[in-house]
């Protein structure tokens, strides 16, 4: 009797793809409220500054998560986030950062971290996996969109030894039709540490202010009338 005590009291465990980021960090936070025992999964892939994998890995930290980091490259480059040559776009309006996939855009990066994070997922026995997408107030990347996400559930569905042996592996995309404003109100709920959070694309000591990321993050603490805690 006392066994199977032990045995309902384990937490299910949750693949959280971490960058640092704010929606990220929320989307970690959202996870152990749902009492999820999250893993994260943080990626050096030649991204050109580290910082957001130092962020991630004190988020982490402080939510008592464990995490792996895992090394990819991109030796092709093709986005400004990773070849020096491009420049980061700056000073774009909001309504033009809704219209166009910029710049910043890593070709497939979605669909290569999520391959990675199924498989981190089967090997730990995870049933869930979290990604901190939105199509809301984001830079226009087509894998953070609705219908990306539930295509790759069809694949893990149909792909991997836990979806055709009906112990499916449930993508969570907590934030995928919420605002800037919205996340960050769920997040001070949860106690999200957000002055540990880099979300510029820039890796300064302090964050740019003018790139996409910047200028959605500024929008969404100035919609509530709150101080970005990484500003302080």
């Amino acid at each position: 009797m006392q066994a199977r005590l032990i045995m309902s009291k384990k937490k299910k465990k949750a693949v959280v793809l971490l960058s640092g980021g704010l929606d990220s960090a929320t989307t970690l936070y959202i996870a152990k409220n749902k009492g999820f025992e999250p893993y994260g999964l943080i990626f050096d892939y030649g991204q050109k500054h580290l910082k957001e994998i130092v962020q991630a890995k004190r988020i982490a930290k402080v939510a008592q998560c464990s995490f792996k980091v895992v090394k990819v490259s991109f030796p092709w480059k093709g986005s400004s986030l990773l070849d020096k040559k491009i420049k980061i776009p700056k000073k774009r309006s909001l309504e033009r950062i809704k219209k166009e996939i910029p710049s910043t855009y890593v070709p497939s990066r979605n669909i290569i971290f999520l391959s990675f994070a199924s498989s981190f997922a089967e090997s730990i026995g995870a049933i869930a996996i979290f990604i901190g997408a939105n199509a809301v107030d984001y830079s226009g990347y087509p894998d953070c969109r609705p219908e990306f996400i539930v295509s790759f559930q069809e694949i893990l569905d149909k792909g991997t030894k836990s979806g055709v042996c009906k112990k499916r592996i449930k993508i969570y995309a907590p934030l995928i039709s919420k605002t800037k404003a919205q996340i960050i109100k769920i997040g001070l709920k949860l106690k999200v540490p957000y002055r540990l959070t880099w979300s510029c694309y820039q890796g300064g000591q302090k964050p740019c202010g003018v790139c996409d990321s910047c200028l959605l993050r500024q929008k969404g603490f100035d919609a509530i009338k709150f101080k970005d805690p990484s500003l302080k």
